[in-house]
């Protein structure tokens, strides 16, 4: 059942009107700290809402990511939107509709149980009673501390939650004005960054004239310390002299990449710091077939369709609003404040929406460029756009990551012993993680705030960075960790969708194939044997029966089928995906199966989407997506040298919810991406009939493969 003690989310935000109020023309305003970054968030909170408080969605209005009116629930990250402030707003408005009822039956002279609320009208024996929200809203008091102590409803009452509904966010963007990109003023001031290519490097000259002219028009050169940017009218030739500006810019010192930076040699080659984390019972002794092997994730990023975006003004006050579709407006507050020497108080985040990223993209670094420069331009709205070149060049990246697996077998040919070393840089560097302000520029700029010495990674019980989903959820008597968290190193790595999962599951999920090989048996029957959890259990079967497990290609005749199987953070949504590959000189997806069981669905179609939509970009990142590094910097600048998944290489997708509506609701928002990867990766090696443990899986690996 769906608990009711208080959620960490009312404690930080306890005041009822923190998330719940009644505007005029019969309105309600929910309030959360999570923003909509494609996911359909808003609307399963919505849904949630409208059925605690007995009212029909429309009349619902969402407040979300805003520092000035709304709670502050941290990064919206790590699916659990759903389970953090989907349970504030289920609680909140269970005990708002529970305190109306209470002054309806004071005002009636009855028990609140002989009311009801239709659409936020107060009813008795199914007729209204002339009260409802709107009409009692002087008279119930919601600046007081949520108790928890009204019950939330029984799923078996549900009307709203459970319904696929059309996603709220929708209409506006289908009408062109829901993006931050929409966003114009009469004092638009627009501008570009020149962005410095590797980490501390010096603005040694820049060609003004050459840039005036590229203009064409009056611009201003803005150039502090190593931080560069253009400003203007016209967007189109602060455009024009932006890309002059890139090419005429000598860059000299810092720390420049060698080419063979996205590489295992390199990352092994760096510094790093090592932790040991054993669970379970040692063997009394090491003998036995052992089995090794070893995965290589590289450095990725984000590939959103569309590029960065942020907007700032200061006014005659002196007070900062900034516009901006970061993750965390109130650490993104915290962070401006702290990078330009003001105080909190003085500034404002509004979150508004762009393409999703599902990471930390450079939304932030976007906000701050403007941010600061509205610092040098008061009563100017400054919009800073990032370009695509500039998405590739500046944006954190995803942390490469080298995994070794080893398997010490019994005689019935099961693991007794099972080790996973892997290295990885840190997967978190947003704003204020960890000590560091997290913006790009600020670093550029005269006398920067210190930073840590050492970056640190997620710990293991907020979830992990390189170690989420390290733990292997099967049955092993003997599980140790040895995690290196590589150390300094010269690149901004930080959240990309999933962190250290994707490149984990992909590892323990392709070694558990290749441990159902060495014993000679089925891999799915291999998997069941090592697995006690229920629900595990009925994702792997669903997804292997959704596929016609094991199918009928011999191996290594160039089609295959494959399956694999994760647990997001082993505590969110369960995942089991089937895939099956034709492969030639490279792959070709048939047909992908999912299995999924997210406890409670509050939208189906939305929690679809989210899998589905985890699939795409984990079979993108699976066999196409990996970075180049050139000339000290990252070489990639446009799709062409970054190819991504298309429209017409997806293939048809099924996935089936089999969860049960009585457990609470899991996070589905990076479930599918390890067992995608992993899936993906056994399809191939049965097609090829050797396996490729190197991502992403291209034509270059797949014609090696074939040639050795």
């Amino acid at each position: 059942m769906i608990p009711n003690t208080l959620p960490q989310s009312l404690l930080d935000n306890p005041l009822l009107s923190d998330w719940v109020g009644f505007e005029p023309e019969g309105r309600v305003r929910v309030s959360t700290g999570k923003v909509e970054i494609g996911q359909g968030i808003l609307t399963a909170l919505v849904q949630i809402a409208a059925e605690e408080l007995d009212v029909d969605p429309d009349r619902i209005r969402t407040v979300s990511g805003e520092t000035s009116a709304g709670p502050n629930e941290g990064v919206t990250a790590g699916s659990t939107s759903v389970a953090m402030s989907g349970a504030a707003i289920r609680l909140a408005c269970a005990e708002v509709r529970a305190l109306f009822l209470a002054r309806g039956a004071e005002r009636l002279g009855v028990a609140a149980e002989a009311l009801d609320v239709e659409d936020g009208r107060i009813r008795r024996d199914g007729q209204d009673t002339g009260h409802d929200y709107w009409s009692l809203a002087g008279e119930v008091d919601l600046v007081r501390p949520a108790t928890g102590g009204a019950p939330a409803k029984s799923p078996t009452r549900y009307r709203v939650v459970g319904q696929s509904l059309p996603r709220v966010d929708l209409p506006a963007k289908v009408s062109g004005r829901g993006f931050i990109h929409d966003i114009t003023t009469p004092d638009l001031l627009h501008a570009r960054v020149v962005h410095r290519p590797w980490q501390n490097a010096r603005l040694a000259s820049l060609d003004e004239a050459a840039i005036r002219r590229a203009a064409g028009t009056a611009v201003e050169i803005l150039h502090e310390g190593d931080f560069a940017a253009i400003l203007g009218e016209q967007e189109y030739a602060v455009q024009r002299a932006a890309l002059v500006a890139r090419e005429k810019a000598v860059w000299e010192g810092g720390t420049p990449l060698p080419e063979n930076t996205n590489s295992p040699d390199w990352l092994l080659a760096q510094p790093a710091r090592s932790r040991t984390v054993d669970t379970g019972t040692p063997p009394a002794n090491d003998d036995g077939e052992v089995v090794e092997a070893t995965y290589w994730r590289p450095f990725q990023t984000y590939g959103s369709i569309g590029p960065s975006c942020g907007l700032a003004r200061l006014d005659e006050a002196g007070h900062l609003t900034v516009w901006s579709h970061t993750q965390n407006p109130y650490a993104l507050r915290a962070q401006i404040a702290r990078a330009l020497d003001r105080s909190a108080e003085t500034v404002t985040v509004l979150h508004r929406q762009a393409a999703g990223c599902y990471g930390h993209n450079t939304a932030d670094d976007a906000a701050f460029d403007a941010a600061f420069l509205a610092t040098r331009h008061p009563g100017r709205t400054v919009r800073v756009l990032f370009t695509r070149e500039d998405e590739f060049l500046a944006a954190p990246m995803g942390a490469a990551m080298v995994i070794r697996l080893r398997a010490v077998l019994d005689a019935e040919k099961r693991p007794k012993s099972w080790t996973i070393d892997l290295a990885s840089p840190v997967h978190s560097n947003r704003p204020g993680s960890h000590g560091h302000h997290g913006l790009r520029s600020r670093e550029a700029l005269p006398n920067p705030p210190p930073q840590p010495a050492e970056r640190n990674d997620n710990p293991d019980a907020a979830g992990g960075g390189a170690s989420r989903n390290a733990q292997a959820l099967y049955d092993l008597p003997f599980h140790r960790m040895i995690h290196h968290t590589v150390d300094p190193i010269p690149l901004r790595t930080s959240s990309l969708r999933g962190l250290g999962a994707f490149a984990n599951i992909f590892a323990i999920e392709s070694f558990m194939d290749e441990l159902a090989a060495a014993a000679g048996a089925d891999a799915v029957a291999y998997r069941l044997a090592l697995m006690s959890d229920p629900r595990a259990r009925a994702v792997i079967e669903a997804a292997a029966a959704m596929c016609g497990w094991p199918g009928t290609a011999p191996v290594g005749e160039g089609r295959g089928l494959g399956l694999a199987f994760g647990r997001y953070k082993n505590r969110a949504a369960y995942m089991a995906v089937a895939a099956e590959v034709e492969v030639d000189e490279s792959v070709r997806l048939v047909k992908i199966w999912g299995a999924a069981d997210c406890g409670l669905v509050i939208t189906p179609d939305g929690a679809i989407n989210q899998l589905e939509g985890g699939i795409i970009q984990a079979a993108s990142w699976t066999l196409f997506e990996e970075l180049r590094f050139s000339d000290g910097k990252v070489a990639t600048a446009m799709w062409d040298d970054y190819p991504i998944l298309r429209f017409s290489q997806i293939p048809e997708i099924e996935i089936r919810l089999v969860g049960d509506d009585r457990d609470p609701p899991l996070g589905v928002g990076e479930a599918a991406m390890g067992p995608t990867a992993a899936a993906i990766g056994n399809a191939v090696a049965r097609a090829l009939g050797t396996r490729i443990r190197s991502l992403p899986l291209s034509r270059d690996r797949i014609m090696a493969a074939l040639l050795a």
